[in-house]
């Protein structure tokens, strides 16, 4: 449905975004805050489709389709977003996210995040644990890759360490000075991607 009008609203924060969709009936609204959605699909002549509770992690993309319906202006259907596929259905990256919900209360070693990342599929302890560094927690290695191929982005900005490739959080680097020191109650979600899509490219780890 060519020139339908989208709009998706933050439950918790009120933040409004619109859209129209294309003459394909697709549409996109990117680089959405984490947080719990509500999308309205709506055209003069036809029922309003809303779409509430839509959980837009870190990196990730949903896809919320609405068919809309010949009818009054003033008719709505609405759909709740736990319907929605719980797979991953708009790419093929793999990997997991992990909430502070989630991690809470588990018994986290030194209340470290790097911790975590050990809970999702395919990774592992890296057979080359790098730990030369005063300070430095080591590396984990993603679907047999080594453990220096990873690529550590915080908040979307660069975050590795340009002389050995570690990560620059929590860990000593070059001179034993950490460049960020991020405790595990600063993290809101951490998610782990590998076969991941090109956007982010750089190394071929996670």
């Amino acid at each position: 449905m060519p020139g339908a009008t989208v709009t998706v609203r933050n439950v918790d924060t009120g933040l409004l975004r619109k859209t129209e969709t294309q003459g394909d009936g697709s549409y996109r609204v990117p680089e959405l805050p984490i947080g719990t959605y509500d999308v309205t699909v709506e055209k003069p002549g036809f029922q309003t489709s809303i779409t509430s509770g839509v959980k837009v992690d870190v990196a990730a993309e949903r896809r919320v389709d609405a068919a809309l319906k010949p009818g009054e202006v003033t008719e709505q259907i609405t759909v709740s977003g736990e319907a929605l596929p719980l797979i991953e259905i708009t790419n093929a990256t793999l990997g997991g996210t992990l909430t502070q919900e989630s991690v809470r209360d588990l018994p986290i070693n030194g209340r470290d995040y790097t911790k975590l990342i050990y809970l999702n599929p395919g990774v592992a302890g890296s057979p080359d644990q790098i730990t030369d560094s005063p300070g430095s927690f080591g590396e984990f290695s993603m679907n047999g890759a080594r453990g220096r191929s990873n690529n550590y982005l915080l908040d979307g900005t660069d975050m590795n360490d340009g002389y050995r490739n570690d990560p620059a959080i929590n860990q000593g680097g070059v001179f034993a000075t950490p460049s960020a020191v991020l405790p595990i109650d600063a993290v809101s979600e951490m998610r782990v991607l590998s076969n991941f899509e090109p956007e982010y490219g750089r190394n071929g780890g996670a």
